[in-house]
């Protein structure tokens, strides 16, 4: 009994951990903001440690938009929480906010020295594409797990749908999402309505 306490505690700690080295990797890596850190976390989160499919994924990123604040550390702290309670929503957290925190205190006046140094121009310049990249892999991920639960012509019509609004229209993303939500669920109730 008392190994298996032990056993117990020992993959507590390491997940705390895995954790912490995932929200910071990402953290660190996210140049740019929030959005480009989505890509990694991603990564961390679904792929390498398998604390979340896609769809819980999905899940997660479209409830996060809707909500005000940085995505990254409402991501983190879901997460952290969902993986290992309180504890793992504060080392997410932690993790994510902290590290880059002091690194902005660090480097904030040597960037402000060399900001008109054409390298330096160049090299926060470069990371842009490299990010564009990575949100639209994660974008045609998204694609084609919606391909597989709705249909190609109902996936299609929701993205173009989409794109009209947010970009045509200049509706915010979270209103979208909140009337995906409704449309989805209306149905729904219709549906228990006429059985009740």
């Amino acid at each position: 009994m008392v190994e298996n306490r032990m056993v117990a505690g020992h993959r507590e700690r390491a997940s705390l951990r895995d954790i912490a080295v995932a929200f910071f990797r990402s953290g660190m890596l996210g140049f740019g903001g929030g959005p480009s850190a989505i890509p990694l976390v991603h990564q961390e989160v679904v792929k390498r440690y398998e604390w979340m499919n896609e769809d819980e994924f999905g899940d997660t990123l479209a409830l996060a938009n809707t909500m005000p604040g940085p995505i990254a550390t409402k991501m983190a702290g879901y997460i952290g929480y969902r993986i290992a309670g309180i504890m793992g929503c504060l080392v997410a957290l932690f993790a994510t906010i902290v590290p880059t925190v002091l690194l902005m205190i660090l480097f904030l006046g040597v960037l402000q020295k060399y900001k008109d140094i054409p390298w330096v121009q160049h090299m926060s310049a470069s990371v842009v594409p490299v990010v564009a990249i990575m949100l639209g892999t994660m974008t045609w991920d998204f694609i084609k797990k919606s391909k597989t639960t709705l249909g190609w012509k109902h996936a299609v019509l929701y993205l173009v749908l989409s794109l009209v609004l947010i970009e045509g229209l200049d509706i915010h993303p979270a209103i979208v999402i909140l009337a995906a939500f409704v449309l989805v669920f209306l149905p729904l109730l219709k549906k228990r309505r006429k059985t009740v």
